[in-house]
């Protein structure tokens, strides 16, 4: 079992002695944020899901990576999963996390581009829960070595 603590501990440590006086000293450097999320095809969804990501899900992406909200988007099939593991995952890479104010001005223009309120996106997201569940969701970063 993880150590919840020591999980606090460093993500602390890479956090702030990462980003304070210490920087210049610091072994590591923190780099783009990875949202990764993980995705559960079930039996005979593969078609339709492929099919959404392809058209909508590219379409969604492409326009995040014109404003460049994003920087790099992609698709990772897990070709062997064991039993648990998700099929897919969705990962779309970000130079840095907006303040609040500035993801609702996002979430507006998004929204504006789309031409959908929040509830039909979410009606649309629970319509595809009849061929895929998304099994968890991560932000991973990036850490580079400072030398």
């Amino acid at each position: 079992m993880k150590n919840p603590i020591k999980s606090v501990i460093v993500a602390l440590a890479l956090t702030f002695l990462s980003a304070g006086a210490i920087a210049d000293e610091w072994p590591l450097k923190g780099g783009d944020y990875w949202s990764v999320g993980s995705i559960t095809i079930k039996d005979g969804g593969s078609w339709k899901y492929a099919n959404w990501l392809a058209t909508e899900w590219r379409k969604n992406v492409e326009f995040a990576k014109s404003k460049g909200w994003i920087k790099d988007y992609m698709i990772i099939a897990n070709v062997y999963p064991r039993k648990g593991e998700p099929d897919l995952y969705l990962i779309r890479v970000h130079e840095s996390i907006p303040p609040a104010a500035e993801g609702r001005k996002r979430n507006q223009e998004y929204q504006d581009w789309v031409k959908k309120t929040n509830e039909k996106m979410v009606e649309e997201s629970g319509n595809r829960a009849e061929y895929r569940e998304q099994t968890s969701s991560s932000l991973l970063q990036e850490l580079h070595f400072s030398d």
